[in-house]
């Protein structure tokens, strides 16, 4: 892998770190509010599926090894086998999902850029939604309707924002990361 890719990766794996950590205790939920979904669907939409969904990996082997990345400083197992699990687990795929837009992303063709981003963007979101709540209802002992009542329609309105600006951001960037990374023509 190069190094351009690793950075990156590893730099989408800090924006989730640091999205985490923008985080508002919600009183009815033990999921928090937080900025992470929206770096989940921009590492895919900026580096593509297989890179994106690494950048994911790189932090989810951050928090379980204890560091305090996940939501609220937490760090370590504890974190990802907790309620909140799902939504962890959930991010590697989600950043999968989104990374299908990557080419659409890439080309600098803007409308297409953003609707194929928000498009695959909201699938990933499914993915967490799926995951999160399903794992939520086992680790807190609640039915389906409960976990989805907790874990996902408050979050809906929000996170459907998130994912349209990651998609807007990442129409507006993926060119000039396309540029920096490629292959440079030797004079003669």
């Amino acid at each position: 892998m190069r190094a351009a890719v690793m950075a990156r990766v590893a730099l989408m794996a800090a924006l989730t770190a640091v999205g985490a950590q923008i985080a508002i205790p919600l009183y009815f939920t033990p999921v928090p509010f937080t900025l992470q979904v929206p770096m989940v669907v921009l590492s895919g939409l900026l580096l593509g599926a297989r890179h994106g969904a690494l950048a994911q990996v790189v932090y989810l082997l951050l928090g379980a090894v204890g560091l305090p990345v996940f939501a609220q400083f937490q760090g370590g197992l504890g974190a990802i086998l907790g309620p909140t699990g799902g939504y962890l687990v959930s991010y590697p795929l989600a950043a999968a999902l989104a990374g299908l837009a990557f080419g659409v992303v890439a080309s600098g063709r803007r409308g297409r850029a953003i609707a194929g981003g928000t498009a695959f963007g909201l699938l990933g979101l499914l993915v967490i939604y799926a995951l999160g709540a399903a794992w939520l209802a086992i680790q807190a002992g609640l039915s389906a309707g409960e976990a989805v009542a907790a874990g996902v329609l408050p979050f809906i309105p929000f996170d459907i924002v998130k994912v349209v600006l990651a998609a807007l951001l990442a129409a507006a960037v993926a060119p000039q990361i396309s540029a920096l990374g490629a292959p440079r023509r030797r004079s003669t």
